[in-house]
């Protein structure tokens, strides 16, 4: 088989994931009455009012702190805040502003040199999906019924203390699962995959893709999909092992819930909010320690083709887990430290909407809290203006985006790692210890004698001498940048 092809601007992005009810209100699109007000506890039903105008009227902060992607999770026309219950996948959301809206984002964002990525939910739908109520209407009689797996009638499709009589996501009621063998459904998932692709989305990010067992019907989406744009980024959900699904005909990439799992482990040094963590696929994380850290990312680097790890999907957090920070047990410096790494490494970096600003919160529904725009006292300047230094050097450095990668150091709470693109190297250091380190640095063959490199941020200098960097000092919870000039 071919080397598989993966989109070249995947390699610059730094993704921003929105979920649109809880980023911005923009001004002049229309609501309903009962929303709850901005910065409310966020609940499990209940809306606060985001919308894709008010993502519109913050492109530029985005910009500012470096993002030029973004991934929304759905914006599709449903009766839930978090909108993978689609009821109509051909609308955008009014609530969100409409298809209107949407059109004035990707316009918006294009013109700022940024990519919008959607969330495709074509596993399951909603029981306010226009065939599945048909059924619910008209039982037997219904001319959709093969669109889904229904045993018996009629459906219980509301009832809580009895389990639905259809095929159902995790067999809950409200998410009935297509009938993907259905040549109707094939066709008009794959239909709505192509409309926003020409309607100008960069690319799908594929909810539970795995659970849609069709190899066929993935080969068939990427060639579809590719055929209207030949740069669409395609990204499925998955957190486990995925090389079935990326050799090059189906998918580019997935999101990297393996990175996210070893840097918890090592960047909190194992103490995570526990309780928390049991509530995800993450659990159990590795064991702490740089060993272990590198065992596991190398692992992982093993895992895919060079072209595939090099656009894949690497996140601290998400809407489905709790807040790093939080699993964190609130200790910043191991968001500063895994995000350092985070952007240091092959592969897209992807901030979850208000992690820059230290917003906090467990599993959902807390992890969803609204921005607060408002409530500037609320975020935490230093962590924002550290990760504006991070993205800014990944930005700056294209053996960030395309170098090599080799494991220098990782011995106890210290790990050091380089990237390499012609004449240019990259070096990060990381200490999660409690004490200082000075590291005594074999350099290998990715520096050449005697060239000086420098901390991007201090401008401190270190020559290497006898193939190696001497005296380099690390604070305690901190992590170093030595380059080329």
């Amino acid at each position: 088989m071919e080397r598989p092809d993966t989109p070249e601007w995947t390699r610059d992005a730094i993704f921003y994931q929105i979920f649109p009810d809880r980023f911005a209100r923009g001004r002049d699109v229309p609501k309903p009455s009962n929303l709850e007000h901005w910065g409310a506890p966020p609940t499990f039903h209940g809306y606060q009012g985001g919308d894709l105008i008010g993502v519109v009227e913050h492109l530029d902060y985005l910009l500012d702190l470096g993002v030029n992607a973004i991934y929304f999770t759905p914006v599709f026309q449903s009766a839930s805040n978090h909108r993978y219950h689609t009821h109509d996948y051909e609308k955008v959301d009014p609530m969100l502003g409409g298809d209107a809206a949407l059109r004035r984002l990707l316009d918006a964002a294009h013109d700022r040199g940024m990519r919008v990525v959607l969330d495709g939910v074509f596993n399951h739908a909603s029981r306010g999906f226009f065939q599945f109520h048909d059924i619910l209407e008209n039982g037997p009689d219904s001319p959709y019924l093969d669109w889904f797996t229904v045993r018996s009638f009629p459906l219980n499709a509301y009832r809580q203390d009895v389990e639905p009589n259809y095929e159902a996501w995790w067999n809950l009621p409200a998410l009935p699962k297509f009938n993907i063998r259905n040549p109707d459904v094939r066709e008009y998932l794959l239909g709505v995959a192509v409309k926003w692709i020409e309607f100008g989305i960069d690319g799908w990010r594929l909810d539970v893709a795995n659970e849609i067992d069709d190899d066929e019907f993935w080969r068939e989406f990427r060639r579809r999909v590719r055929a209207a744009n030949p740069e669409a980024y395609i990204v499925g959900e998955v957190w486990s092992d995925s090389q079935r699904w990326l050799q090059g005909d189906m998918w580019d990439a997935v999101m990297n819930y393996h990175f996210t799992r070893a840097c918890l482990a090592f960047f909190t040094r194992g103490e995570v909010e526990l309780a928390e963590l049991q509530r995800t696929s993450l659990f159990p994380i590795p064991m702490p320690g740089a060993e272990t850290f590198a065992e596991s990312i190398e692992r992982l680097r093993g895992l895919y083709a060079p072209e595939v790890t090099a656009v894949m999907l690497n996140l601290l957090g998400s809407h489905d887990t709790a807040r790093f920070v939080t699993l964190a047990r609130g200790d910043v410096s191991a968001l500063k430290l895994a995000t350092l790494f985070q952007m240091t490494y092959p592969g897209a970096p992807s901030i979850y909407y208000g992690d820059e600003i230290g917003m906090s919160g467990g599993h959902d529904p807390a992890n969803r809290g609204a921005f607060p725009w408002n409530d500037r006292e609320a975020w935490d300047l230093e962590l924002l203006h550290e990760i504006q230094r991070y993205a800014a050097l990944r930005a700056a450095r294209p053996a960030l985006r395309r170098g090599s990668f080799h494991v220098l150091h990782a011995r106890g709470e210290v790990f050091v790692h380089a990237r390499k693109l012609g004449e240019e190297t990259v070096i990060a250091a990381f200490n999660v210890g409690d004490s200082p380190a000075r590291l005594d640095l074999p350099i290998h063959d990715q520096v050449a004698e005697g060239v000086d490199l420098v901390d991007p941020w201090s401008n401190v200098k270190h020559r290497v001498e006898g193939g190696a960097v001497h005296g380099w000092d690390v604070p305690a919870r901190t992590g170093k940048v030595l380059a080329t000039p």
